[in-house]
């Protein structure tokens, strides 16, 4: 599974990191970022990409 946060559009609002924090965490500039091993934790990370309010995190299979 391929995740990607656009990260222009994204608004910190920590969804992704408290859903799934093995594959989001919060950059130095205080924006989620992907870091982790999306393939392993594929529930969370739908999870995250459907709850996001903004929409950024998009999901491939």
């Amino acid at each position: 599974m391929k995740v990607k946060i656009d990260r222009e559009g994204c608004i910190s609002c920590g969804l992704c990191v408290n859903t799934c924090p093995e594959v989001f965490r919060f950059a130095d500039d205080g924006l989620a970022e992907v870091f982790g091993n999306a393939y392993e934790h594929k529930a969370a990370v739908r999870e995250s990409a459907e709850g996001c309010p903004v929409n950024v995190i998009h999901t491939e299979d």
